[in-house]
């Protein structure tokens, strides 16, 4: 059956239907979709139940997997989990233990694994179980705040550094809530505040909740700048809420979208979202 597709945004984001991951995917049909990710940064497809390992067996399509922080629930495995179960007992865990202070941090814009010397290309999310409200994922275009920033301030930022890391993003929640070991694990890491597409060529700003600072500018200076362009990227006309539903599966271009989670009551209701994520190819910058 061929492929359908369907606009989630004007400016990106697109549904594909006619696809069915708990079958193999054959090499024309996965041409189309990764065309279709190169594309539009954001990939629906609804309607697959699948299991962790077609996720992992879809997921490899793309490239080679990350092996999650220890500090995720699901750490050193192929999966970050988001959840408030307990992967053991399935249990709902209580608001103040350190596995849901640790996803608050999950409520910033962010791009997955930038705080790593070599960043995630994709990430996708499998939805298992959903609330009946809340938990939408929002998602704006780094591209479309790109290309609408002044010509002098895309020179301006053209050749800025940032520095990215897991201890300054989860700092902003709970400077406890990482031990000395899981912030040694990941280091701070230099990232290029504008990346471009390899495939078209598009250019994005790859900001996130990971950066601290620019580096060679004074901090206030740099943390006023990475603050007015993730502003400018998260302003509504570049953004749009995904409300989730069980068997649902998002791809996104950790390189060209900003993403967060949006809050729900993890007392009353039971939420679990499986993310695999597709390590990059290279660092951004040398580091």
């Amino acid at each position: 059956m061929a492929l359908t597709f369907r606009k989630l945004h004007p400016l990106f984001g697109v549904e594909i239907g006619g696809i069915d991951l708990t079958h193999p995917v054959d090499a024309v049909a996965f041409g189309e979709i990764r065309a279709a990710f190169e594309e539009h940064s954001v990939v629906l497809l609804r309607d697959q139940p699948i299991d962790d390992a077609q996720q992992i067996a879809f997921s490899k399509l793309f490239g080679p997997l990350e092996t999650t922080v220890s500090a995720n629930p699901a750490g050193g495995t192929p999966f970050a989990r988001q959840s408030n179960l307990d992967i053991d007992t399935g249990a709902t865990i209580p608001p103040d233990d350190r596995r849901m202070v640790y996803q608050k941090a999950n409520y910033f814009w962010h791009t997955d694994s930038s705080f790593k010397r070599v960043p995630a290309l994709c990430s996708l999310l499998s939805a298992r179980i959903c609330p009946p409200e809340g938990g939408n994922t929002e998602f704006a275009s780094l591209r479309a705040a790109h290309a609408s920033l002044s010509e002098a301030m895309q020179q301006q930022i053209e050749t800025l550094v940032a520095e990215h890391s897991l201890a300054y993003s989860r700092g902003l929640v709970d400077p406890t809530v990482l031990t000395e070991a899981q912030k040694a694990e990941v280091p701070p890491v230099k990232q290029r505040l504008v990346r471009v597409n390899p495939i078209n060529g598009r250019k994005a700003l790859y900001v996130s909740s990971h950066a601290s600072h620019i580096l060679g500018w004074p901090f206030a200076e740099g943390r006023a700048l990475l603050d007015s362009l993730t502003a400018h990227a998260t302003q509504p006309a570049f953004c749009f809420s995904h409300h989730w539903r069980a068997g649902d599966l998002i791809i996104w271009d950790n390189r060209a979208v900003l993403h967060r989670a949006t809050p729900y009551d993890a007392v009353r209701h039971r939420r679990l979202m499986q993310r695999t994520t597709v390590a990059g190819d290279a660092p951004t910058v040398a580091q």
